[in-house]
């Protein structure tokens, strides 16, 4: 008759005792049907933390093949929403009984949006970075998003610089003040030699992170996005025309900003959302003229909340 297999976490005591905060997996790779904003379920591969803490100081350790069959089971009969996701953190700590009362999980993933083109209203697929942190303790769950935003920043600075060149050139191409008539101002504006100068721009990033308020119960990711780009006016696009590039540049033009302008507009703008009871933000210009990047970071500037 075959022996029973050892339980060393059942069977024995910690080497050194002591309790524990997060005893769990990282880089738990599952693919995942997830559900919000009343989307379709849309397959995500899935990059998981999973974990519980640990009560008691004489316990060898958790259970984590029982984190990892309920995350199994998320992933092959069911949808990632937010009654799922609290389910699944239950299961958690109803799976240790008298070991954990805090459970937490992380999913880290890359989300495909549908975006329309500015002019022509092309429609193209852009991925937005996305993260769901849930952490659960005394029957509450507390959910964080994180969202990284595309956009583009041109510098106010390199614009009044480039304006004056063309000042300059202006006043040089037109000395004879009997050559200043309409035509030969709009044809020589229309010229490499009447636009001299450019500013400078560049690809930058807005890294968003929120905690939802108790009365929300979805993961509302498109309200977040959509309430960035709004705010910022020139998202990176997917499929163009020669009209959308160029309203694109009119947008950067329009929008000059330094780092800090960006982070005050997405400051502004997601203070007055009461979907959210936190934020922190940090804007990334990722320099065309130098070799380092401008950044700047900001909270909503709650008591115990976020800290920049």
């Amino acid at each position: 008759m075959p022996h029973a297999m050892p339980d060393i976490a059942n069977s024995t005591q910690a080497q050194t005792t002591g309790t524990l905060d997060r005893v769990g997996m990282s880089k738990i790779e599952l693919p995942i049907m997830l559900s919000f904003e009343n989307q379709a379920p849309t397959r995500i591969e899935a990059d998981v933390e999973a974990f519980v803490n640990l009560t008691v100081a004489e316990a060898k350790g958790i259970h984590m093949s029982r984190l990892y069959l309920l995350l199994d089971e998320l992933s092959t009969e069911s949808v990632l929403n937010y009654a799922s996701l609290r389910t699944l953190l239950e299961g958690f700590i109803s799976s240790h009984e008298d070991l954990s009362d805090v459970a937490q999980l992380s999913f880290k993933f890359d989300y495909h949006l549908r975006r329309e083109s500015l002019i022509s209203k092309k429609t193209g697929w852009k991925a937005y970075p996305m993260q769901i942190n849930a952490r659960y303790q005394n029957q509450r769950m507390q959910v964080e998003l994180k969202v990284d935003v595309p956009y583009s920043s041109t510098c106010p600075c390199s614009a009044a610089l480039a304006r004056q060149l063309i000042q300059d050139a202006f006043s040089q191409q037109f000395q004879n003040k009997e050559a200043i008539n309409f035509d030969n101002i709009h044809r020589w504006l229309g010229s490499t030699q009447g636009i001299v100068a450019t500013p400078h721009s560049q690809r930058s990033i807005a890294e968003v992170k929120v905690i939802l308020a108790d009365n929300v119960k979805d993961f509302p990711f498109i309200q977040l996005i959509n309430s960035i780009e709004d705010a910022l006016q020139t998202p990176v696009q997917a499929a163009v025309k020669r009209a959308d590039e160029q309203e694109f540049a009119r947008l950067n033009g329009q929008n000059l900003m330094f780092c800090e302008d960006a982070a005050r507009r997405l400051q502004q703008r997601l203070i007055g959302q009461t979907e959210f009871a936190d934020f922190w933000l940090r804007v990334n210009h990722l320099e065309s003229l130098h070799a380092h990047d401008a950044v700047s970071e900001t909270t909503k500037g709650v008591p115990g909340g976020y800290t920049a």
